[in-house]
């Protein structure tokens, strides 16, 4: 049976799917620029372009909907909502962290400057801030599916 909360759940889910399923894809071109530094430049510019026009609005969309079906359904703000809240902002916070550290990546990669220590800690910092991001969703998602009563 169609209802509005069952729409919403659908948007939810693809929408976390789309956000999830991105940030995966930034290991992958990672990987082929490990083993080709000549295309540095552009798998970091295709890495940002993901990041703020399919990701991160994803995960926009992800937190409008479950906060309609927390008022819209009958959950209320459940321990594990809660959680998964405070862990949204702390990868939220993350995520900033990790777009700084890309955009000046890329700015250093165009001008053709991917050996110097200040790509490198960019990307030290970037790995460091992509994978705790990378943590945060799955524990957020540990959360949404199996809602632990703590």
């Amino acid at each position: 049976m169609f209802s509005f909360y069952l729409l919403l759940k659908f948007i939810h889910i693809l929408a976390a799917i789309t956000a999830v399923g991105a940030n995966i894809t930034y290991g992958v071109w990672n990987a082929r620029v490990g083993r080709d530094t000549s295309h540095t430049a552009f798998a970091l510019k295709g890495i940002k372009f993901i990041d703020d026009r399919v990701a991160n609005p994803s995960y926009g969309v992800v937190l409008i909907t479950g906060l309609i079906m927390v008022f819209a359904g009958s959950w209320g703000f459940k321990l594990w909502i809660v959680l998964a809240l405070i862990l949204f902002a702390v990868v939220a916070a993350m995520a900033v962290v990790y777009s700084l550290s890309l955009r000046n990546q890329v700015r250093l990669a165009v001008s053709g400057d991917i050996t110097s220590s200040e790509y490198m800690r960019l990307d030290r910092r970037a790995m460091i801030f992509g994978i705790g991001t990378g943590v945060g969703v799955a524990l957020i998602l540990v959360m949404m599916v199996f809602k632990p009563t703590l």
